[in-house]
């Protein structure tokens, strides 16, 4: 249970950060930049810009170019080859058509040639695909023909799911994980620094009260920077959250507690804020980039996987986006679900046992 020498500690922490303004602008504008790089994401992608050299002038070439131009994936700017060719080198277009001149019948149309810079256009390949869909289209409203078949896709779940939808989970744990070790790694390496650690040394206190209560006070930041976030975020960018905001803030405060005992245990290792920087990147970089934060984790190599679904972060964001996402509840107890509670354990245990007052861990 939380005592009131931890309550009272907690209040003292409290009011350090709310004395820094700096770091309260920057902990409120931080999530709020962030969340506004993505704000677009998931968005339709604006049609390739496709240039058409037209070698035959004739009424079919005509047809085809307008039927060509009703595919909503395409822009088409017509030129000669010689105009289209100095797009292409500028990166004004991302490649261009060349009719040939017997394209004027359909019984012999000859091959059509697409010209493209590799090593400016990085989606050829994409665009080439596309572009070959799009043939197949034009050619059936070429001959009047009709699709022998057609696929109508149904959603299971009945409604529809936007990448932003699937991101912000994702992003919400990058920031619990960001913000709760800068709370406690960093910060732990500043009192000691300053000697307060040395100071709380010669009291009563325990490791145990100093942890649960700066964990308390930083919590309480966390939970408003990440309310601000997610209110702009279902407010100006319609965000679903499909399951119960209480599981869904449960893993939040959690996942926040998971995050601060950790730095507390990356703090014991450095002597300087220069010192911890390189010890914080080695922990969190890894997990951004494999947790799911920005893609499945199903998308990866099976062999990495169990490894991966490991990771304190890889836990945090599947819980949060199975809830946001899927409408389920924490108290199904679901694997993501248990791993979170066992970091939970971990992480305690971690920062209890290695927190080192005066010194750093040898």
């Amino acid at each position: 249970m939380i005592n009131s020498l931890q309550l009272h500690l907690a209040k003292v922490f409290l009011k350090i950060f709310l004395r820094n303004r700096q770091a309260i602008l920057f902990s409120l504008f931080f999530p709020l930049l962030f969340i506004g790089a993505f704000s677009f994401s998931g968005g339709e992608r604006d049609p390739f810009l496709i240039g058409i050299s037209d070698g035959s002038k004739s009424q079919f070439s005509s047809d085809f170019i307008q039927a060509l131009e009703r595919e909503e994936l395409f822009t088409i700017l017509e030129g000669s080859f010689e105009e289209l060719q100095a797009s292409l080198e500028e990166g004004e277009i991302e490649g261009f058509v060349v009719i040939p001149e017997n394209f004027k019948d359909i019984s012999d149309l000859g091959v059509l040639k697409f010209y493209v810079d590799a090593s400016q256009t990085r989606q050829v390949t994409i665009i080439k695909q596309a572009l070959n869909n799009s043939l197949v289209s034009v050619e059936r409203n070429i001959r009047n023909l009709s699709p022998l078949f057609s696929l109508e896709i149904e959603d299971v779940k009945a409604r529809n799911q936007r990448y932003i939808d699937f991101l912000l989970p994702g992003l919400l744990a990058f920031m619990i994980m960001n913000l709760s070790i800068a709370g406690s790694g960093f910060n732990i390496v500043e009192y000691r620094r300053r000697g307060i650690l040395k100071r709380l040394f010669v009291t009563p206190i325990k490791p145990k009260d100093f942890i649960v209560s700066i964990v308390l006070a930083r919590m309480l930041i966390v939970l408003t920077q990440l309310s601000v976030v997610l209110s702009i975020a279902l407010l100006l960018l319609d965000v679903n959250i499909v399951g119960s905001y209480f599981s869904f803030y449960l893993v939040v405060i959690l996942g926040t507690f998971i995050f601060l005992c950790i730095g507390f245990a990356l703090g014991s290792l450095a002597k300087t804020q220069e010192g911890i920087r390189p010890i914080v990147g080695l922990f969190t970089f890894p997990q951004v980039i494999l947790s799911g934060v920005f893609f499945p984790i199903s998308s990866m190599p099976e062999i990495v996987q169990p490894i991966v679904y490991s990771l304190p972060l890889s836990s945090v964001v599947a819980s949060l986006r199975e809830i946001a996402n899927d409408g389920s509840s924490f108290f199904l107890f679901s694997n993501p679900t248990i791993g979170v509670l066992l970091w939970v354990i971990i992480a305690f245990v971690i920062s209890t046992r290695f927190f080192i007052w005066k010194e750093v861990a040898k």
